[in-house]
């Protein structure tokens, strides 16, 4: 399986993207993956999930709603919508999503388990490019582009440092931006292992 391959129409948009990268994209996104991770224990009252994933991380309404459509759509979250006052509807995984949610949880766990590896290689290439960024006087880097004065380390989620935002763990997740690794509750991580 290769991750490239010819974009149809020339565009970058959904439509002219390959199939498989859409659905991987949808499977991996932020909520997809708490999504799926969450309705592999049980099926779930909208409510129930938004709770649920508000552990980790604060999700709209809108935002879940849109995800639980999406994954509907690809046939991985089944919705069934009960004739009762009030109205009351679950959101249960499909085989097909109950795969799915299976080799996401492994992920997040291999994450998890992994983490401090990740970390170690962080820190020996932070190193690195502050060793090469004070060799080279600290004026170009590698690509040509100018440098802010060194090296710049990448933070906690390994996201490089933007001018004018301040760095480090005390920094709250923004909109587009994944919560960083703590923010991933350990409980709910040892749920998931306990659940496989």
């Amino acid at each position: 399986m290769t991750v490239s391959g010819p974009v149809v129409g020339g565009g970058d948009n959904d439509a002219a993207m390959c199939p498989y990268r859409l659905v991987m994209e949808h499977v991996t996104s932020r909520w997809g993956v708490l999504v799926l991770i969450e309705l592999l224990d049980r099926p779930h009252r909208f409510s129930e999930l938004r709770r649920a994933i508000g552990q980790v991380a604060r999700v709209s309404e809108k935002m879940l709603t849109q995800t639980l459509q999406t994954l509907e759509r690809d046939g991985l979250v089944h919705r069934d919508a009960k004739p009762v006052i009030p109205p009351r509807v679950d959101y249960s995984l499909t085989d097909l999503g109950r795969e799915a949610a299976q080799q996401v949880r492994t992920l997040a766990q291999w994450t998890q388990d992994r983490m401090a590896d990740v970390e170690d290689a962080r820190r020996a290439y932070d190193a690195r490019r502050a060793s090469d960024a004070g060799a080279h006087g600290g004026g170009r880097s590698h690509g040509g582009a100018r440098s802010h004065g060194g090296a710049q380390p990448y933070d906690e989620a390994g996201r490089a440092p933007v001018p004018g935002r301040p760095p480090g763990p005390g920094r709250p997740p923004g909109p587009g931006r994944p919560p960083g690794p703590g923010a991933y509750d350990e409980a709910r991580a040892a749920k998931a292992a306990q659940a496989s």
